[in-house]
């Protein structure tokens, strides 16, 4: 165990100015973390970076993730290094290159897209689509499914012939039949949504991620874009993961550079130029927009600030 608490305090000393670190509440670096004794992983280098990571204030399935990527990164670089971090796909396990040859990849969407507004309702949509916002998000709450489906009907009508697209939050059975542009789920709706059904009605896909975990195991199911996040403190709606900071999300973004990645959570005019230099293609906002005098305004404004 000395040389893992070796290696561990190497890679934390390394990294503890990076931004990617962030404050541990219940326990401190001179506290071992628990279940971190993982029989199953491959070697010392597994273990201590897995600890390395706990104490940097990733949760333990982040930890666990980092762990096996900085063994097969020690691996593949010839040897280890504490200064440096798993950044490439392969570090990762993940073949970017095999999704065109994937039959159960989702349509595509582009690369970069855009300032992407979450609307509460249809009439937001419909404003949003007349400031020619590049993409909008539908997240309509409501017990009432012919509301649902009135919000999404008129929703998908405002977008008709514009060039904004539109994804429909969770409702992934009534943005099929009113044949929405694509659908938004979150992690907990893999296990629940018909995705050959999303997939044969040539809807495209995106999907939400809170960290190294959720990001590998999205790329399993070859989404049509990565959201990641929440990248600052949100009230919108609870996270179960801690906000990421800018540091995280300019690794993230780095690793999963080969799919269209939207950053989300907090973002307003203050933030949104860093968050947009992250190598991100689309930054989505919902109080930045929607608490302002003038959202078509905004919208503009927003959209300067991510080319500036």
């Amino acid at each position: 165990m000395s040389l893992i608490r070796d290696l561990a305090d190497q890679i934390v000393s390394a990294h503890r100015k990076d931004d990617i670190c962030l404050p541990i509440p219940d326990y401190t670096l001179n506290t071992p973390p628990p279940r971190i004794d993982n029989e199953s992983a491959a070697d010392l280098n597994e273990l201590a970076a897995t600890l390395a990571a706990i104490e940097m204030g990733f949760i333990e399935k982040d930890a666990k993730t980092i762990g096996k990527a900085w063994s097969r990164m020690v691996l593949q670089d010839g040897g280890f290094d504490p200064f440096k971090w798993p950044s490439r796909p392969e570090h990762f396990d993940l073949l970017p290159w095999t999704r065109n040859m994937n039959p159960k990849a989702f349509k595509e969407c582009p690369k970069r897209l855009g300032l992407y507004g979450v609307m509460p309702d249809a009439d937001w949509v419909k404003r949003m689509v007349e400031a020619e916002i590049p993409t909008v998000q539908l997240r309509f709450k409501s017990e009432d499914r012919y509301k649902i489906r009135k919000q999404i009907r008129e929703s998908v009508k405002a977008t008709e012939g514009s060039k904004t697209l539109l994804f429909i939050n969770d409702y992934w059975e009534e943005a099929i039949d009113a044949e929405a542009y694509g659908v938004h789920l979150g992690q907990e709706d893999m296990e629940t949504a018909d995705l050959e059904a999303i997939r044969s009605a040539g809807l495209r896909l995106g999907l939400s991620t809170h960290g190294y975990a959720e990001m590998v195991y999205a790329d399993r199911f070859c989404p049509s874009y990565i959201a990641m996040g929440a990248v600052f403190p949100t009230n919108l709606k609870k996270m179960p993961t801690a906000p990421q900071g800018l540091g995280r999300l300019y690794k993230y973004a780095q690793l999963m550079n080969h799919y269209p990645l939207v950053a989300i959570g907090g973002i307003d005019e203050s933030s949104i130029h860093a968050v947009a230099k992250s190598g991100v293609g689309s930054v989505a906002v919902v109080r930045a927009i929607t608490q302002t005098k003038d959202p078509k305004a905004a919208v503009n404004h927003l959209q300067e600030l991510m080319r500036a």
